[in-house]
């Protein structure tokens, strides 16, 4: 659907406006949210409001990466949110036309920061003086970026647990969620540096004239996008220092299993050697005929084993 709020030159905030009839001179500003528009709707972006074909074609086909494109009368951007479906991180596209007296948002799927700044502005009348068509970008754009912490803050306490190992999970079950984990950092690198780097070119770009002239703005969520960028990275680092310790972990118990089977073969080797020569069944091996014969070779190997033993403890092996 499309819906469309305007300010007027007495500044009263006009709810009901049908596309149809749109006249965005007649308004300070107005803002048109193509929320899951359909073909028809859709076609409304070039005989309603002329934008460039090449904007068009990349909110049709999606995902675009973020970025800014310039036209001669509006500014084309292309932001990306995120949710989360079936435990799984999705990104969802949502684009901005600005131009004089008009911000014009689109997105095929619902949009939780469209919706949470419309809803604010219908429910503000007497804060609504202050805001314009970029403001209505900077607050929207400012959702967006505030959207990202909660699924990152969700992805440090995974890794919390997985480096604590509380309910004492299975090495393999262990790193199959580290990996996961590591994968979803990955997207979330993916959508957060080119954000990062569309609100770098927008603050330092000169023909941006209403992002100049509230450029604080701006860069509160620059910095916001700067923190979460090395947020990301440090908790990639984390994810590798966590996967090297367990290798490191499992190589060590690996280890001690060999040597103590090491230890176990050293002792029984020469004992088999001893049984092997008494089991060849020669008629002329004198010991066979030799009363005591079986308890002298039994004490032979329990003397052997034992002095095997204390010698291996006194080198250490069983530290």
């Amino acid at each position: 659907m499309i819906r469309i709020a305007g300010m007027t030159k007495d500044h009263q905030l006009d709810k009901d406006i049908s596309i149809d009839s749109l006249d965005v001179n007649a308004y300070k500003w107005v803002w048109v949210d193509f929320n899951q528009p359909t073909d028809a709707e859709i076609g409304h972006l070039e005989t309603t409001f002329h934008f460039h074909p090449l904007a068009i074609e990349d909110c049709i086909h999606r995902l675009q990466r973020p970025k800014l494109d310039y036209y001669d009368d509006h500014t084309f951007y292309v932001t990306h949110c995120i949710e989360e479906k079936d435990e799984e991180i999705m990104k969802e596209e949502l684009n901005f036309f600005l131009g004089d007296k008009l911000v014009v948002t689109f997105h095929h799927a619902p949009s939780k920061e469209a919706d949470d700044v419309w809803d604010n502005l219908m429910t503000s009348p007497k804060n609504v003086k202050k805001w314009d068509e970029h403001y209505v970008f900077y607050e929207v754009l400012d959702n967006v970026v505030d959207n990202y912490f909660p699924f990152l803050y969700k992805m440090e306490d995974q890794l919390d647990k997985i480096e604590d190992n509380t309910q004492d999970k299975s090495m393999n079950q262990l790193m199959e969620e580290l990996f996961d984990t590591r994968y979803a950092l990955l997207n979330l690198r993916h959508t957060i540096n080119p954000m990062r780097d569309l609100l770098y070119r927008m603050l330092n770009s000169h023909r941006l004239s209403g992002v100049l002239k509230r450029k604080e703005y701006f860069s509160d969520i620059y910095d916001h996008l700067l923190k979460l960028s090395e947020m990301v990275t440090n908790n990639r680092e984390l994810t590798a220092d966590i996967r090297d310790n367990y290798l490191s972990l499992n190589s060590h118990q690996s280890n001690n299993v060999m040597k103590v089977l090491t230890i176990i073969t050293s002792i029984f080797a020469p004992l088999t050697f001893i049984a092997g020569i008494y089991g060849m069944n020669f008629e002329n091996m004198p010991e066979l005929r030799y009363h005591y014969g079986y308890f002298v070779a039994l004490g032979v190997m329990a003397v052997m084993g034992v002095s095997l033993y204390i010698w291996f403890r006194m080198k250490g092996w069983f530290k």
